[in-house]
């Protein structure tokens, strides 16, 4: 199955999926910044790599990064290391993808993914990054 993407600029998908998947209640935006339940909100991210360390200290990365004022995790989502061949998909392990974000859903915190297809993070055989996803649970 042949995927095609339509390019899109990132801040609108970025906006689309915010106001699409969020669940913390009114979201608006004034081409200023975003409200939230009446409130701008400006909001602060750091990327955490699922990968690059092992489940077991996903949690502590994530409180880690939300105790010094953190909002937003941002992580890019690793698919040569999920599609190991064509259609021959893992997520398990340290590309457990379900549950880091099950823990971020835990601190109370946004989710941006950026499902690629390009990891620009010094990965190598990553795919062309232009797509994001904000999650709100």
């Amino acid at each position: 199955m042949k995927v095609s993407f339509v390019p899109i600029t990132p801040l609108l998908l970025l906006l689309f999926f915010f106001f699409t998947y969020s669940l913390a209640g009114n979201v608006t935006y004034d081409r200023r910044s975003l409200i939230i339940n009446g409130q701008r909100k400006l909001l602060i991210s750091a990327s955490i790599h699922y990968p690059r360390s092992v489940p077991a200290m996903w949690p502590g990365l994530v409180q880690m990064a939300k105790e010094g004022g953190v909002d937003v995790i941002e992580t890019y989502v690793f698919w040569n290391g999920h599609e190991l061949s064509p259609d021959n998909y893992y997520f398990g392990g340290r590309y457990d993808l379900v549950r880091f974000v099950k823990i971020v859903q835990q601190a109370g915190m946004y989710l941006i993914l950026r499902i690629g297809p390009f990891v620009a993070a010094e990965w190598n055989f990553g795919y062309i990054d232009s797509y994001h996803i904000l999650l709100s649970f």
